[in-house]
């Protein structure tokens, strides 16, 4: 069972540009031991809104140009990746490198830099700004993983000074609203108890920086950088979008410009879980589901159930095989359960249910619409939204399997309790879930009027119904919207607004 139309050919997804970029951990010495800088990212950022991250920024070409002409930069990515953060040192956070110190920028160099970047290199060739690679050290690269279409290597540059100047915003416009000194393990605390929004690549670095600082001599933060650096803590790094959230991303035969779908495994390392999606079909997408369910086992881990969001292929994968990999009771609601093998430990969800995973209780909501039987998951922390609404690509609903009524007033339900992020079944998680409910809400909204609307004006046949509902959107596939047209209209029928007559659309009379 599947959303996608007949006729339409899912396309052969090329693999994203994965473009590199760089931040800097930048440490001082504290009362309570070594601090880490963190930043706080506008609510208006376009990733990662309101999230606390490291300084940094993607690679550009002028920074290349920059680090094949500077002295003290290697012509490879380390040096761009060098040249970048020197930059966006300048214009973020005030900073420049000298040979022994962090120095402060002073303002008139620094708006110049931040006007155009470009101005960095020549500022730093004739010496208006520092540019000492000496004391950068290279801790670990992480990859963006392939649940966002734009993907890039971040390499995380660790620059430590005893007592730097404190960092300022620079005037006008910034990606950064307010900064602070945290501990790491005063930074994973707040992050543990949802005061903290933090990225996932950033929550793993902190926790092997935490490691690597107990391992090294007298807690010596250049001994611990040396010791990642140079000894990496082995397997894959944990995707977690928020405290018991850990999000897997699976391959799957699903819409494009999406390629997988996103399992998660619920629950706090060591305690009980609950794993939701579990979506593999292909020998890759199991082993590395086992690979993921054996991290938690080891860990201390009980697998106690798998819940489904709802019954489409690229959600529930090849169940006989999964079952060789862990077994656990199935949890979804009454119709998707009619596609799954019977078992008398498998239970049937309904709306208000309650589950609890190391002391955070999970709701199950009934969210019909792209789906009979969709369901959402709601915790303190957020929700998992399973089809309801996506950052990249679009949500369907299929006219054999929808409603396009009942989808519009699920999107409403979740919108109106008000859910901290969102963590969809395809793509990356939604920071700011009312910002992208209120999107699909008045663009399906809009849209079914405009299909009554090409009725109304006497357009009947079905494909120049869709040509008038999508003429905003001309790029839009043809089998695809025609398929969308039919679930709006059946909608419409069901609500008493139309009829058809011989493969025609009227007014209903």
């Amino acid at each position: 069972m599947s959303e996608i139309p007949d006729g339409f050919e899912v396309p052969k997804n090329e693999a994203p540009h994965i473009r590199p970029s760089a931040s800097l951990v930048a440490t001082r010495d504290g009362a309570d031991g070594i601090e880490i800088l963190f930043c706080h990212r506008v609510p208006q950022m376009p990733s990662f809104p309101d999230f606390w991250a490291f300084p940094g920024g993607g690679v550009t070409r002028f920074d290349r140009a920059a680090a094949e002409a500077l002295p003290g930069f290697s012509n490879d990515d380390k040096g761009a990746g060098l040249a970048c953060l020197m930059r966006e040192m300048v214009e973020e956070v005030g900073w420049a490198p000298a040979s022994n110190k962090i120095i402060e920028v002073n303002p008139e160099i620094r708006a110049k830099v931040v006007i155009d970047g470009k101005n960095w290199h020549p500022l730093a060739e004739v010496g208006s700004l520092p540019s000492d690679t000496s004391r950068f050290n290279l801790i670990t690269i992480r990859t963006t993983p392939p649940l966002s279409p734009m993907r890039f290597a971040n390499q995380f540059f660790h620059l430590h000074d005893p007592s730097p100047p404190e960092p300022t915003l620079p005037d006008g416009r910034s990606e950064f609203d307010e900064m602070c000194w945290l501990t790491p393990d005063a930074a994973l605390t707040a992050w543990n108890k949802s005061e903290m929004r933090i990225p996932p690549p950033q929550i793993t670095l902190l926790r092997d920086l935490i490691s690597a600082i107990k391992e090294a001599t007298n807690g010596s933060i250049g001994d611990a950088v040396s010791i990642l650096a140079t000894n990496p803590p082995k397997g894959g790094h944990r995707i977690e979008f928020a405290p018991g959230v850990e999000c897997i991303p699976v391959p799957t035969n699903t819409l494009p410009p999406a390629t997988h779908t996103n399992c998660y495994i619920l629950g706090n390392p060591g305690g009980e879980h609950v794993v939701v999606d579990p979506a593999p079909h292909t020998d890759a997408g199991l082993e590395f589901l086992k690979q993921k369910i054996r991290v938690a086992e080891n860990a201390g881990g009980n697998i106690v159930a798998t819940i489904f969001t709802h019954r489409h292929l690229d959600h529930i994968g090849n169940l006989k095989e999964i079952s060789k990999i862990y077994q656990a009771p199935i949890w979804a609601s009454a119709e998707t359960l009619e596609v799954i093998p019977y078992s008398d430990d498998n239970r049937a969800l309904v709306d208000g249910d309650e589950f609890t995973l190391s002391g955070e209780k999970w709701h199950v909501l009934d969210t019909p619409g792209h789906c009979p039987g969709h369901i959402c998951l709601s915790g303190e922390v957020g929700m998992i939204s399973g089809d309801m609404a996506v950052m990249v690509g679009t949500i369907l609903v299929p006219p054999n399997d929808g409603d396009m009524a009942q989808y519009i007033a699920s999107l409403e339900k979740i919108r109106d309790l008000a859910p901290p992020m969102l963590f969809p079944s395809h793509g990356p998680l939604s920071p700011v879930p009312e910002r992208l409910l209120n999107h699909y809400i008045t663009h399906r909204r809009a849209r079914h009027a405009r299909v009554l609307d090409a009725v109304n004006a006497g357009i009947n046949e079905i494909s120049m119904i869709a040509d008038y509902a999508y003429g905003d959107t001309p790029d839009a596939h043809p089998v695809l919207k025609v398929d969308q047209t039919l679930s709006h209209l059946l909608t419409h029928e069901r609500n008493g607004n139309v009829r058809q007559s011989q493969g025609n659309w009227h007014l209903a009379d």
